[in-house]
């Protein structure tokens, strides 16, 4: 885990890179999202809300995506935290990570390099078993492949069968391709970023 060094009036204090970004209410999805790491964000954000319900928080994505529970999960906070949260790619924001991305209500920004890429959800595992196990794994897949279009088409203001249509294969979207097919609001430099605290 990164460290970062604090001077203080008592001396120099060493502290993790998360607290760090934690006390400026910074929260960071990176790498794959998992269980844990998604509960462990929504723990966060709630303990920021605590210290302040006006005051915005701040996420960072750089993620390939993961599990698309955990996802929707992230996705709830997002949606419902009473502070506002704006998000921020920095280089990729794949698959789950995508579409949290783009649900943002409070600012979607990116580096101009970053890319997004949306598809259809993935199998992570084999399948095995009857026929009704294969179907009930298959009806279960359709049905999260149609509410994650929906909440696409939600944040981009597409239709569902735009969505659907640009889901059926792996689609990347450099930053000014983000923005026109309004999964982005808009792209920034990281100096402004830096300056601005966007």
């Amino acid at each position: 885990m990164s460290e970062v060094i604090q001077r203080t009036a008592n001396g120099v204090d060493v502290i993790s890179l998360d607290t760090f970004n934690c006390d400026r209410r910074t929260l960071c999805i990176r790498g794959e999202i998992t269980q844990e790491s998604a509960f462990e964000f929504a723990l966060t954000a709630a303990y920021l809300n605590s210290l302040s319900e006006t005051e915005a928080i701040t996420v960072y994505i750089n993620s390939p995506g993961g599990d698309i529970d955990a996802g929707l999960l992230m996705y709830d906070v997002i949606q419902a935290s009473p502070a506002p949260i704006r998000v921020v790619a920095l280089g990729t924001a794949y698959s789950m990570a995508a579409l949290l991305f783009a649900s943002g209500l409070h600012g979607r920004y990116l580096l101009p390099n970053s890319k997004l890429m949306l598809h259809e959800p993935l199998l992570g595992y084999p399948i095995g078993g009857n026929t009704s196990s294969i179907k009930t794994i298959s009806d279960d897949l359709l049905a999260t492949r149609d509410k994650l279009n929906t909440l696409l088409a939600k944040h981009t203001g597409k239709t569902r069968e735009q969505i659907e249509e640009i889901t059926k294969h792996d689609h990347f979207f450099t930053a000014d391709e983000s923005v026109a097919f309004g999964l982005a609001d808009e792209v920034i430099t990281f100096d402004r970023l830096v300056k601005e605290g966007c």
